[in-house]
């Protein structure tokens, strides 16, 4: 049974894919959607204890235990996070895909790409939905604005390093959203385009596919997945 882990963006937590999970589930995949430190139901850590590197161990953690190699996923800040556990455990990765998110070369930070400067949460209900999720229910919405957390002050500074020996021999893939207001798509084909994917899936979603389509992107994980 091949495995689906899951890794969620800089304000969120594990509970974002919960909708996805179910639709992995129903094909037959086994799924693991973690918290990082100080997200979810690991929110009680202290943010000036939390760092990328903090992340970064914590899905390390999961991966040596796992008998086989797996699929990681990332979305937003979560790409940031997949592209340096890639280069630590690149025996245990099967494939990298990278859901509207931080796609980074090394040396860049979430800074050098423009991610990171303002947070959602500091603007109004109406602006924050438009920013985030525009084609979420207003249900949805008002429930993804209650459980985001601020994640760490040094985690948009903090800086990616991956090689071409490690990081570099892993298959990458991008589903881009094409209607997203956080990481606009121009932004996300230059990423996707510096650092070339095998495949790029396109989806006429906002910032959280993962809320507002997940049946069609659970689909397009599994095809990404299988081609």
């Amino acid at each position: 049974m091949e495995t689906f882990i899951l890794i969620h963006g800089a304000f969120s937590g594990g509970w974002t894919w919960g909708k996805v999970v179910p639709f992995l589930e129903k094909e037959g995949y086994n799924v693991i959607a973690p918290d990082m430190p100080g997200h979810g139901k690991k929110r009680n850590m202290s943010p000036e204890h939390v760092t990328m590197q903090s992340y970064v161990d914590t899905i390390v953690d999961i991966l040596d235990k796992e008998p086989e190699p797996v699929i990681l996923v990332g979305h937003s800040m979560g790409g940031m996070v997949i592209s340096q556990v890639a280069e630590y455990r690149p025996s245990k990765i099967k494939r990298l895909i990278y859901v509207c998110a931080f796609l980074l070369k090394n040396g860049e930070s979430l800074h050098s790409r423009g991610g990171g400067r303002h947070s959602p949460l500091a603007a109004s209900y109406e602006a924050f939905k438009e920013l985030m999720c525009a084609d979420c229910s207003d249900a949805d919405a008002r429930w993804v604005r209650t459980l985001m957390v601020p994640p760490p002050g040094n985690l948009a500074g903090t800086v990616v390093h991956v090689t071409p020996e490690n990081y570099g021999r892993i298959p990458r893939y991008y589903i881009e959203c094409l209607s997203d207001k956080a990481i606009p798509p121009p932004v996300q084909k230059q990423m996707y385009t510096e650092t070339p994917c095998k495949r790029i899936l396109s989806m006429n979603s906002s910032h959280f596919p993962l809320i507002s389509a997940p049946e069609e992107l659970a689909k397009n994980l599994i095809t990404l997945a299988t081609t």
